[in-house]
């Protein structure tokens, strides 16, 4: 009888050495948890955000705020930037003081409290108070939530582009249903219904990331960079300076509605060149790593001329579904806010496709700066399918048409932000890799200020020369891209 258990205790052992590891559709088990982390942050930050514009501009017996069009769409772009602006201070609070797991705990926090405020608070003290928040948490998730990511994979592992892929299904998965039922909450209760569900939506995230965030990798806890004494102390001086600079801008009128766009702008504009310069300069970053922050370069570019295009689903397709489109559904009208919901479903429809296509292909798939090169003419052709529906009346615009134009945004979308992630991982100096994340957030973020800033521009008696002129040069950028890939991939230095 002891012998025999103690074969069988052999046999155990013996099986569970023999037995294939666990995975998350082929990907390493723990992407399971940071897939369900940023499905649910989506849910709250899309659910708001499908809401968030036409509560600014809706008159107040509509329950908005009546705030005229142009600054609405200003805010929400402005909103937007702030929010990839915001993964600097997260990734730097990463690399410096407290680590990416850390970071992305506390910064899901914060998001929940922005929405909080956002329900509860009234007017434009709610909105002040609740975008703030939700701007700085959601940068610290970003950036962070990428970054653990790209530490489950060795490097040269092909499946990262895959991995990333169904990572970016998950943050889809969030996008789907939050603008459904936030919009549907929105149009049958009220505007603070639809923030209250996105505040519930991250609160049930961030109970899921405290119940499997012991399971990361120790290189999850790691602070690559740690402050000295006397570095700490300049940054906290530094971050009450600021708070204070920002206190009086606002005080003093400076940091007016119509201005912020413009502002967020410039800051991340300026934010970019610093920190491609820190990068280029650093003595932590060796030459082969700084031709590869140079190859980003480019890539930089195109990122940010691809969303400038790409997020103006969230400014002026808001608006052109507002006026512009046919809702109507077998004599229903569907809320403003569901429009938003078709480009999820293209994503979480394709996701699984690229991913087997990425996959399948494994080293003989196209480098990275041809995906962004077909990135970004592809975006651009979408918006040239405006035209063929321009100088109609309200209401006269196909939802086939849209759901058409969302199709090709979505190809273009996977063909250049999973991608994105990826490479910012790949390309990044060891001392520098959340930062490096960031630094793809900046280009978002740039591009995400900018199609507020056009949103301006948008005339719905003139729609051929705004879709055409923005379409053409969004092809324009792609071309030249596509014709500087020889020298991008020397300078990548083997990374594909």
């Amino acid at each position: 009888m002891p012998v025999r258990v103690h074969c069988d205790r052999v046999s155990d052992v013996a099986d569970r050495e023999t037995r294939p590891p666990r995975t998350f559709f082929g990907q390493p088990p723990m992407l399971a948890s940071l897939f369900g982390v940023e499905m649910w942050e989506r849910f709250s930050f899309y659910g708001m955000q499908g809401i968030l514009l036409i509560y600014l501009y809706y008159s107040t017996a509509e329950g908005g705020l009546g705030i005229d069009q142009g600054v609405a769409a200003g805010i929400v772009g402005a909103y937007g930037g702030l929010v990839y602006l915001s993964t600097i201070l997260g990734a730097w609070t990463a690399d410096r003081v407290l680590g990416p797991e850390r970071v992305l705990f506390y910064a899901a926090i914060i998001v929940m409290l922005g929405h909080i405020a956002l329900a509860l608070l009234p007017g434009l003290l709610g909105v002040g108070v609740g975008l703030v928040l939700i701007a700085v948490g959601s940068g610290g998730v970003k950036a962070n939530a990428t970054s653990l990511v790209g530490t489950l994979y060795a490097p040269g592992d092909d499946r990262r582009d895959a991995g990333f892929s169904l990572f970016y299904l998950g943050i889809n998965l969030g996008a789907l249903v939050g603008p459904l039922l936030t919009g549907l909450l929105q149009s049958t209760l009220g505007f603070h219904y639809g923030f209250g569900l996105a505040a519930v939506g991250m609160a049930i995230g961030l109970i899921q990331y405290v119940l499997t965030r012991s399971r990361l990798p120790d290189t999850a806890r790691h602070v690559p960079s740690p402050l000295a004494p006397r570095e700490r102390r300049i940054a906290v001086l530094a971050a009450v300076g600021l708070a204070v600079v920002i206190l009086v801008l606002a005080l003093t009128g400076v940091l007016r509605a119509d201005r912020l766009v413009g502002i967020v702008i410039g800051v991340t504009a300026v934010s970019a060149v610093a920190y491609f310069t820190l990068l280029l300069t650093s003595r932590k970053v060796g030459p082969v790593e700084r031709h590869r922050v140079l190859a980003f370069i480019p890539l930089f570019i195109a990122s940010a001329a691809f969303w400038a295009i790409y997020q103006q689903q969230f400014t002026v397709l808001t608006i052109y579904s507002d006026t512009r489109l046919d809702r109507h559904l077998f004599g229903w009208e569907m809320p403003v806010s569901w429009v938003q919901s078709i480009n999820p479903v293209f994503i979480i429809i394709l996701s699984g496709v690229f991913t087997a296509i990425w996959t399948k292909l494994g080293p003989r798939q196209p480098s990275t700066p041809i995906k962004f090169a077909a990135g970004v003419g592809i975006v651009g052709i979408g918006f040239l399918l405006f035209l063929p529906m321009a100088g109609g009346g309200p209401g006269s615009a196909p939802l086939l048409g849209i759901v058409g134009i969302l199709f090709v945004f979505t190809i273009a979308e996977l063909l250049l932000s999973p991608v994105g992630l990826s490479v910012s991982t790949k390309l990044a100096p060891p001392a520098y890799r959340t930062q490096m994340v960031a630094l793809f957030f900046l280009s978002v973020a740039l591009g995400t200020a900018l199609s507020g800033a056009l949103a301006d521009y948008y005339n719905a008696d003139d729609e051929v020369a705004y879709f055409g002129i923005l379409g053409a040069v969004a092809i324009g950028i792609g071309l030249l891209l596509l014709a500087v890939t020889p020298l991008v991939r020397r300078l990548m230095e083997g990374v594909r």
